[in-house]
């Protein structure tokens, strides 16, 4: 990466974006001429679409003649890489080739090297942790991260079209958030059974949205499988312990019938590169529904209640960020104590809404908030973590108080009336369905629930929204950046 020119984006970009900002080439496009801007692989290619309809048209790199794993530029393709404004790539750990290329670039090209975005959630390779997992638009907060300063870039080098690019920010954010409250609400029937995976690619779909996947062959196309790899994974389909395989689509797979010969394990193709697909604004939410239906069916998940989930999702009207938090509410405390709106302000607020009687994902995350607020000292202070129960039938004030004595001290659990809770729950935008056992016992059931951490501010503000499978590292670096 060190023959790959980076320079920092003027300071006035600096001061508004609060996160982060790409290393950069060189100079830009001037408003009133030709805006020439390539992205390299479709699925990035129709979130830049989606930012820059009814403006111009990005030009894709790679179709779908090869993977991005082994494309090397033509004459033609390089022509057009030095003709662009900005290009866009997600960096040597998916398109080796074009690192030589695009040092080669005159100044005339701003590159954007997507994994450099410090804001993302980037995870190691499993196979190779000096290199990063390249497949992060698979989780589809990433892109709802990075979709700001997409379209700040975009207006800044554009300036004559600023107002649009703002227009179709908000309906790709929309886009984005109608499947991100979708994914949470819906999975449950990624619960079905377990799978395992040809080629290593849905790490970050795994971590956003708790779905287990048991093992993989192999960690790219690339890589040549190995014998111990096939019996291992062999073993687990005979064995019933894996009821899906899960393969790309495009991507060799030259022992899948070793695999799946004489057993009765589900296969699914997914489609992560959009391979096929009609480049876009609307190939990324189209490879993105084909994925988890995909998952869901080769899982054996229940079909039904998932196009349910879809369903509700797609009717819902997208609230703005602005209005997550804000409402008045009553609720009562662990030591029964009130609990409103205006008791929660003059301290940052994590919240997260669970049940006490959640067997691991609730666990989890008090334990990550604790690690990470243990991590900052004395300035963890400044923050307050609070338990907000989305099961009040069950979790009495007397039940909260010995789940918070058994967690923290510092936790405020939180409890009410059925539909108190609803009121709070809906005004984060976080979700809730019980689940009901095979039992006659009206007390054994589960609640399915969003598992996000939701930040406000001392002024009861919404700040930020953070998944599931976040590290204690990582949330207390984002905490502490507050302080600063």
């Amino acid at each position: 990466m060190s023959n790959i020119r980076k320079q920092g984006l003027i300071p006035l970009i600096l001061l508004m974006l609060s996160l982060w900002m790409w290393p950069l080439a060189c100079n830009g496009a001037e408003a009133d001429s030709e805006f020439r801007v390539v992205v390299t692989i479709k699925p990035l290619h129709s979130i830049l679409s989606g930012l820059m309809q009814g403006i111009g048209e990005p030009e894709l790199l790679i179709d779908d003649s090869r993977l991005p794993h082994q494309f090397t530029a033509s004459p033609e393709q390089w022509q057009r890489m030095q003709q662009a404004d900005l290009l866009f790539w997600v960096g040597p750990e998916l398109e080796a080739s074009l690192a030589e290329s695009i040092g080669q670039l005159s100044n005339n090209t701003k590159v954007i090297e997507l994994l450099s975005h410090t804001g993302l959630k980037v995870l190691p390779s499993r196979h190779q942790q000096q290199k990063r997992d390249p497949h992060f638009w698979l989780d589809n907060r990433n892109l709802m991260i990075m979709l700001d300063d997409l379209t700040l870039l975009l207006q800044q080098m554009d300036t004559k079209r600023t107002h649009l690019y703002e227009r179709n920010r908000q309906t790709v954010l929309a886009r984005l958030a109608r499947i991100d409250r979708e994914y949470e609400y819906g999975y449950r029937g990624m619960k079905a059974g377990l799978g395992i995976q040809y080629h290593d690619t849905l790490q970050y779909f795994e971590q956003a949205y708790a779905l287990k996947v048991l093992d993989h062959l192999s960690g790219s196309p690339l890589q040549q499988a190995d014998a111990r790899g096939l019996l291992r994974l062999r073993e687990r389909i005979a064995s019933g312990e894996a009821v899906c395989l899960l393969s790309e689509r495009g991507f060799p797979t030259q022992h899948l019938a070793l695999l799946t010969q004489e057993s009765e394990v589900n296969h699914g193709v997914l489609n992560s590169f959009g391979i096929g697909l009609s480049p876009g604004p609307d190939l990324y939410f189209q490879l993105m529904a084909h994925n988890t239906d995909e998952i869901k069916r080769c899982l054996n998940a229940d079909m039904v209640q998932a196009g349910k989930a879809r369903s509700a999702a797609q009717q819902d009207r997208l609230v703005a960020a602005e209005g997550i938090g804000k409402g008045t509410f009553l609720l009562t405390d662990h030591l029964g104590r009130l609990v409103t709106d205006e008791t929660m302000l003059g301290k940052f607020s994590i919240v997260y809404f669970g049940y006490t009687y959640c067997p691991d994902i609730c666990p989890t995350s008090l334990q990550i908030v604790f690690q990470a607020l243990n991590e900052l000292g004395d300035k963890a202070a400044r923050f307050q973590p609070y338990f907000i129960t989305i099961d009040p039938q069950r979790d009495s004030v007397g039940v909260m108080k010995k789940y918070v004595e058994y967690y923290d001290e510092r936790l405020i659990g939180v409890t009410g009336s059925e539909t108190m809770i609803e009121r709070v729950a809906a005004q984060f935008k976080a979700r809730f369905e019980r689940v009901d056992e095979a039992s006659d016992d009206p007390d054994l059931y589960l609640m399915d629930h969003t598992a996000s951490l939701y930040l406000l501010d001392p002024s009861g503000r919404f700040i930020n929204k953070f998944a599931h499978g976040i590290s204690p590292q990582e949330l207390a670096a984002k905490l502490e950046q507050l302080l600063e």
